[in-house]
């Protein structure tokens, strides 16, 4: 049985901004991201960085670990998975700002870069 798009989000969790009366901003880098492509059942290798400007939360990072690595076993195309980080990273934290970017390992001679941002430009 598949966990469901919230099951992922409900992982995730938040701790008080320090200095939320200013805007700075919180770059994180996950460089061992691991999911599946849904046409051939072969592991995808990426890197998925988050940059974002908190409001009044600030993202955990175990969580966020805990996180990205339920994607592990995950089916799912590269355009969607960054597409959904964003959407589980806004609804959670609530930033000011957001852009997640996806890197993704060649593959047959091609490599491909994903990116998100909230609120859109």
């Amino acid at each position: 049985m598949n966990p469901q798009p919230s099951e992922f989000r409900d992982l995730l969790e938040v701790f008080d901004n320090p200095a939320p009366q200013r805007n700075f901003t919180i770059e994180h880098h996950c460089p061992e991201f691991t999911s599946v492509c849904p046409k051939t059942g072969q592991p995808d290798y990426g890197t998925i960085v988050f940059n974002y400007v908190p409001d009044q939360l600030c993202v955990e990072l175990k969580s966020l670990k805990m996180y990205l690595q339920r994607f592990r076993n995950e089916g799912i195309f590269y355009e969607a998975i960054t597409n959904r980080l964003l959407d589980d990273f806004v609804a959670v934290v609530q930033p000011r700002r957001l852009r997640v970017e996806s890197r993704w390992t060649p593959r047959g001679g091609l490599n491909s870069n994903i990116i998100v941002e909230y609120p859109e430009s």
